[in-house]
């Protein structure tokens, strides 16, 4: 795993930076969840409206409505399909999962891709990811930070 600024970037994950979503294919379906970077900048999370599984949601359309202390914004969906699964009852037992475990038990939703072949090309590789985050986080002098109990 690669790590700058205290931001990690596993390397058995798909990475969309523009949507600050991460992506872990898994046999037909996609694990997905929001970056280090992207908890780190948000804040820790006090409330998330999902969308519920048999939904369909199109690349960079809004998955998820986020709430921070200091941020209120869309999770885009990195890839289009169908909702299969929302992990509600993580957040409903500990809102800053994806503060405290943003790459495991903080993901947000698993989708069944309808265009996996078409749209993987959009993802970056962990490598490419650390590249682009590393330039970024040195721009913007972040610093990521886990929320602790």
């Amino acid at each position: 795993m690669q790590t700058w600024r205290g931001c990690a970037f596993p390397e058995d994950l798909l990475y969309d930076v523009e949507a600050d979503v991460w992506v872990r294919l898994e046999g037909d379906e996609a694990v997905l969840g929001m970056t280090d970077p992207a908890q780190t900048r948000c804040g820790r999370l006090v409330g998330v409206t999902w969308k519920r599984p048999g939904t369909r949601v199109r690349r960079h359309r809004p998955l998820a409505v986020v709430e921070s202390a200091k941020w209120v914004g869309p999770m885009p969906s990195p890839l289009s399909g169908a909702i299969v699964a929302v992990n509600r009852e993580a957040f409903e037992a500990d809102i800053a999962v994806a503060n405290r475990d943003p790459y495991g038990v903080g993901w947000f939703y698993r989708l069944a891709p309808e265009d996996l072949a078409g749209e993987q090309a959009f993802l970056l590789s962990a490598t490419e990811a650390y590249e682009h985050y590393r330039r970024l986080l040195d721009e913007q002098g972040i610093t990521c930070m886990r929320c602790a109990d």
